[in-house]
């Protein structure tokens, strides 16, 4: 079991890390513009009421971390990667920007963070839950190190239920996602992986199942755009 866990783990990260010097580009193209505003979005859910460290796993190029940072009552904000391409691409982006609080960025593992318990006021990740090869495990150890009372949030693409939707998406993702990425990145294989981690991933209300299950309370799920992406959120019991 250590192996396969191992062995996805690399995978991932050297898939993530071939594509991450045209990963926004793609995010942009894919999400036809709205992936910064889903960010935002994530970021205002995460944070409400709350003050604190923040900590995004699976940052990526940081979209959501600088989103989380620009929110009131958040004092600092980490960003955690598997990638080290990807990390390299958050300190670019760090040093062409002025956050108004202290953010940074590191390598880490979703299913070993480097922080103590009770650590951060909210814990998120995007784009991140379908690519781990131990989901209720990743989510015990992000509530592990999240605050009593802190928020717990993922913003996922996830399977859609709906028939009308899910032929749309099925054929986006299917057909002209890889061929976006093959024409912008050159590797077609990361591309078509895409559409087929959302198709055997978790329904939404399977995912909030876990997120249950994991001792989150409040839990609940808000599906955007077209019914994707969807963002899912709990509260760690105090």
């Amino acid at each position: 079991m250590k192996t396969n866990i191992n062995e996805k783990r690399n995978a991932v990260s050297k898939m993530f890390g071939d594509i991450a010097h045209r990963y926004d580009l793609m995010n942009t193209l894919m999400s036809l513009g709205m992936h910064k505003k889903w960010s935002d979005r994530a970021a205002r859910v995460a944070t409400i009421g709350l003050e604190g460290p923040a900590l995004d796993v699976g940052t990526g190029t940081g979209d959501l971390a600088f989103a989380i940072a620009n929110q009131p009552g958040i004092d600092s904000v980490v960003g955690m990667d598997i990638s080290p391409q990807m990390i390299s691409q958050t300190q670019l982006k760090l040093k062409n920007r002025k956050p108004k609080i202290p953010i940074s960025f590191s390598l880490g593992d979703a299913l070993s963070l480097p922080f103590a318990d009770d650590t951060f006021i909210c814990v998120t990740s995007a784009y991140t839950l379908r690519n781990v090869p131990d989901v209720p495990y990743s989510l015990k150890e992000m509530m592990r190190v999240l605050k009593p009372g802190g928020r717990l949030l993922s913003l996922e693409i996830l399977p859609i239920q709906n028939r009308v939707f899910r032929r749309f998406f099925k054929f986006y993702f299917n057909r002209i996602v890889p061929l976006l990425g093959t024409l912008i990145t050159g590797n077609r294989k990361a591309y078509t992986y895409l559409p087929s981690s959302v198709e055997q991933f978790l329904f939404a209300d399977k995912l909030a199942a876990i997120f249950s299950d994991t001792g989150l309370k409040n839990v609940e799920y808000k599906r955007i755009w077209l019914g994707n992406p969807v963002i899912h959120s709990g509260i760690k019991p105090l």
